[in-house]
């Protein structure tokens, strides 16, 4: 993994230790324009890493500070995110500019990447998340076609759900939303879409906008 220092003024001092990462596509045309955002001091938006598509790392801002990543967001019902996060940003046009998969050498990266933040700072699998994970009323990525499979290959973050829709068929709608907040997810009663095709995105991307169908309610299950 080649290291590249890429120093951003867009920082503060943490408070916390460190026990999350956020995954980010860039959704900008190109990776110096996302680069060049990432350092603006006027911007005030930074993050830990950026990954290039040919898999080059940028070092933003040093682990134990605190980079503007997340925004406006919230897991279990805590809020600021950034505090306890280290923030990832993997180069990709995003929905907005040509969403398109993500290059093997990249992915590469970024197993190699979470493999020294997990030995330097521990990181259960379970709180490696997407940014729309923690704040899906606003954001969609890395979105639908990041291939969380090889990280959980790798026992870095949870694995996709690919088993039978089947094991959903029982599962009442009660019991599923109240699963989708139980996960983590910001998704009280009569506001948790958002939530849900967050959850969708991240673990069962063939149901994306099916509301709670058979394989949703299944993932959900063994998600909790």
């Amino acid at each position: 993994m080649k290291m590249i220092d890429t120093p951003s003024p867009n920082f503060d001092i943490r408070g916390r230790d460190v026990d999350m990462v956020i995954l980010h596509y860039t959704g900008m045309q190109t990776a110096k324009a996302a680069l060049d955002r990432l350092c603006d001091k006027k911007a005030k938006v930074s993050a830990h890493y950026l990954i290039e598509e040919n898999g080059d790392c940028h070092q933003l801002v040093a682990d134990d500070m605190r980079a503007w990543h997340a925004g406006v967001s919230a897991w279990k019902g805590e809020y600021d995110i950034n505090a306890r996060s280290i923030g990832v940003e993997i180069v990709n046009p995003g929905h907005e500019f040509g969403y398109r998969d993500f290059p093997e050498a990249q992915i590469d990266t970024v197993v190699a990447l979470l493999k020294n933040i997990r030995t330097r700072h521990g990181i259960a699998p379970g709180y490696v998340l997407a940014h729309s994970d923690i704040a899906p009323r606003r954001k969609e990525d890395p979105g639908e076609k990041f291939p969380w499979g090889r990280l959980a290959a790798q026992g870095l973050a949870l694995a996709p759900y690919t088993a039978d829709a089947k094991a959903g068929e029982n599962v009442s709608y009660d019991d599923a939303l109240k699963a989708l907040g139980e996960i983590g997810y910001d998704a009280p009663p009569g506001d948790h879409a958002a939530a849900l095709l967050a959850f969708q995105r991240r673990f069962c991307p063939a149901s994306l906008g099916q509301g709670f169908d058979a394989r949703t309610k299944a993932a959900l299950m063994a998600v909790i």
